[in-house]
């Protein structure tokens, strides 16, 4: 039974139905009629494999359970013959580990019986916005490296664009877990909708559950006004759930039910509104070892690490560092208005052999503040200010801090506080606002010794003139 579209000013997009109920073959092939999509059908494998051989589709609609064989066989058939063709299981309510399964194999999305008509035309125009595979790209210079790490990486994302698996980004601070996932949702169909990062380790505990799903007037002291939550605020886009370990584990199951479901309930609703979202989640930390700790929940670490995206570190594709270095020169003498500094052939090799434990990131700190320190035109490897020795690290803090940490600033973190005292952080202060802290009072002393002469003020501190400006602005001195 074929349903043709009535406008025939454009060609209609075609859709295989394979299901071997007559009830269900019925209810979608009507669903997509009604939505300008010629249908096929089919009751199973065979006749399922004879219809894509003899015609081409633009999606496929599958369930799970068939006469000889079941859904994951079309899937991996599809997958392997027609990787243009986005194809969506039909599972049993309840069944999740069915459509994981599903969506490891290749499958595009999954909805569940009794069929939603709601989310299924959502699924359907998702799908039909999909264009055919094109060569991996680097996202207008982002993920920038041709090394056979970086390349491998950009065709999976390539791939993983046109999915709507969730995808767990992996890799340590500082590698690129955001920006490879921008480029999931740049290159894949839901590009045009939002792509809304979220912090989970930044949101306060007793804010996260109307933060994540909204709230309706009045639901509690302060909610003056209904209020849209993240789900509702990445309609039809993307959410990147960013440092997701650090959810507490009451919220873990309200999440884990939302992405289940599909669903959101807002805080004093006692209804559900459906959402149409895609999740892609990241965190530093090993997501495995926090199940193991009890500190994650395992049916949540499974349901958003469907497919792991790795990261790679820095020191892993050192030969990009001569490309990542001159891509983000460039992009600083763009932003300070002047000329480019060019790395001597000795500073570009102490690049290359620093183990970078911040990885791109404090690469970026590091050309930043070389930038601003050398002289001339020239940066050589004492602007760099690197130590092999420490190996990218601050004695006794972390390299995790040390990743995250400013490195802007020249005072070392083992200077003298201002009043000659040994350097103690007060309670609650960071390293990096004592840094500025040092930073600050060091800049004030040079320029009142001088009368505010900055040239004066530059050579007493052992600076460039336009170090100092740049400090200057970015401790808001000015």
């Amino acid at each position: 039974m074929s349903h043709a579209a009535t406008n025939l000013a454009r060609p209609a997009k075609r859709a295989l139905i394979v299901d071997d109920e007559p009830d269900i073959r019925e209810l979608l092939e009507i669903t997509l009629g009604r939505m300008s999509i010629d249908t096929a059908a089919a009751a199973d494998l065979a006749a399922a494999r004879k219809l894509l051989e003899q015609d081409d589709f633009d999606l496929c609609l599958t369930d799970m359970h068939l006469p000889d064989g079941n859904g994951l066989e079309l899937v991996e058939y599809i997958t392997e013959l027609k990787p243009d063709l986005p194809v969506a299981v039909i599972t049993a309510f309840g069944s999740m580990d069915t459509a994981i399964s599903a969506l490891k194999a290749g499958a595009f999305d999954f909805v569940q019986k009794p069929v939603d008509l709601e989310q299924l035309r959502s699924l359907v125009d998702t799908a039909l916005r999909l264009t055919p595979m094109s060569p991996a790209r680097s996202g207008g210079g982002r993920l920038l490296g041709h090394s056979a790490r970086m390349t491998a990486l950009r065709e999976q994302i390539g791939k993983l664009a046109r999915s709507q698996a969730p995808i767990y980004v992996s890799g340590e601070s500082g590698s690129g877990k955001e920006v490879a996932a921008r480029l999931i949702h740049e290159q894949g169909p839901r590009a045009d909708g939002p792509f809304v990062p979220v912090n989970c380790g930044a949101i306060p505990s007793e804010l996260m559950e109307s933060e994540f799903f909204g709230h309706i007037k009045g639901s509690f002291t302060g909610a003056v006004a209904d209020k849209k939550g993240l789900f509702e605020a990445a309609e039809g886009g993307t959410l990147f759930l960013d440092e997701v370990a650090d959810l507490p584990l009451s919220m873990q199951v309200k999440l884990l039910r939302s992405i289940q479901e599909k669903t959101v309930r807002p805080v004093g609703s006692a209804e559900e509104r459906p959402t149409d979202v895609r999740i892609l989640s990241a965190t530093h930390k090993d997501l495995a070892e926090e199940v193991a700790a009890g500190r994650f929940r395992q049916d949540l670490y499974y349901r958003l690490n469907v497919i792991e995206l790795a990261m790679p570190s820095l020191r892993d594709r050192r030969g990009d560092i001569a490309e990542l270095a001159d891509q983000i020169l460039d992009r600083l003498a763009a932003d300070y208005g002047s000329d480019r500094p060019e790395l001597t052939a000795d500073a570009l090799r102490a690049l290359e052999d620093y183990d970078f434990p911040g990885n791109v990131r404090e690469l970026e700190n590091v050309l930043e503040r070389a930038f601003t320190l050398c002289e001339g035109k020239r940066i050589v490897p004492a602007d760099l200010q690197l130590d092999p020795a420490l190996d990218g690290t601050v004695p006794g803090v972390t390299s995790e801090a040390a990743a995250t940490a400013d490195t802007g600033t020249d005072v070392p973190p083992q200077a003298p506080a201002p009043n000659g005292a040994a350097p103690v952080l007060a309670p609650g202060q960071s390293l990096e606002d004592y840094l500025e802290t040092v930073e600050k009072q060091l800049i004030v002393d040079a320029l009142e010794s001088t009368r505010w002469n900055k040239t004066a003020a530059a050579k007493k501190l052992g600076i460039t003139f336009r170090a100092l400006r740049y400090r200057l602005q970015k401790l808001d001195l000015e």
